[in-house]
Formats: structure tokens, sequence, C-alpha cells
């Protein structure tokens, strides 16, 4: 009965975690900007947390590179199952405009499994709220799932 309960409650105020892989930062001033009372993202019951083992959803933002790739494993490692990941912009889905560079790995889904996929460069923060509700829901479906 306690553990259901936590697990309702984890899908119900989901906490998010945003890692930037290295990018021009474009994107992550606009994850900032949902955090703002003008987009309001935590009206969802969403809090940003920066540990990972307090993290459901992880958002990741940037070109995913070969000295940044064990740090996102490791940082997807360490957060509880069941989890949630958005890959948010043209260089966390593809690798964007630097994904033919020696250095990169390419989109996050490279390293790690990734939920929900947000277009844009930079995407925008109506985009990112679509993607962080639609990551909600298959964290939410992912918590069912694990009872």
């Amino acid at each position: 009965m306690f553990g259901s309960f936590i697990k309702k409650s984890r899908a119900k105020s989901p906490w998010i975690m945003h890692f930037d892989c290295g990018s021009c930062n474009g994107c992550d001033i606009e994850v900032l900007a949902c955090l703002t009372p003008l987009y309001d993202v935590e009206r969802f019951g969403i809090i940003n947390v920066g540990n990972p083992k307090h993290a459901d959803v992880l958002l990741v933002t940037g070109t995913v590179n070969h000295r940044n790739k064990k740090v996102l494993k490791n940082i997807y490692d360490q957060m509880p199952e069941p989890k949630a990941v958005i890959a948010i912009g043209a260089c966390g889905n593809t690798g964007g405009i630097f994904r033919e560079a020696y250095n990169v790995v390419g989109g996050v889904d490279k390293v790690i499994p990734v939920d929900v996929y947000v277009p844009g460069c930079p995407a925008k923060p109506e985009a990112i709220i679509d993607g962080v509700v639609a990551g909600l829901a298959k964290f939410a479906q992912k918590v069912e799932e694990a009872k």
C-alpha cells in the first residue's frame, strides 16, 4: 500500500533534471524560460532538481560528444526506475549542425534511450512544454507498468 502511494505521488509530481551536453546554450535558455512565470511549467507539479538520484525525468540539450557521453550515461544510471528522457533541440535529437564533427557522437539516443524528441534550433518554450507533457505521460505509463 505504501509503495503504491509513493509511485502514484511520483507520477503526479515528477522531478526534472536538466543536463547540457555542450551546446550553444540556446535550448538551455529556452528550458529556463519554461520555469519563469510567463510559461510556468511548474503548474504541472514539476520541480527542477540538481541531483539525478532525486530526478524522475531527464531533459537533455546539446550535442553528445566523446567527452560527455560517459557523464550522460552516469547521470542516467543514477536516476531511479522508472524514468523518462526528453531530448531537446536539433543538437539533442541528431547532433544538429555539429553532427559531422570528429568529436561528436550524435544525438542523445546514441548513448541512452530517449522517450520524447523536441525539435527546434533552438526549441521554443511552447514546444519544450509540449515535449515535457508528452514525457510526463510516458513517465506515468511507466509508473503504472511498474506496479
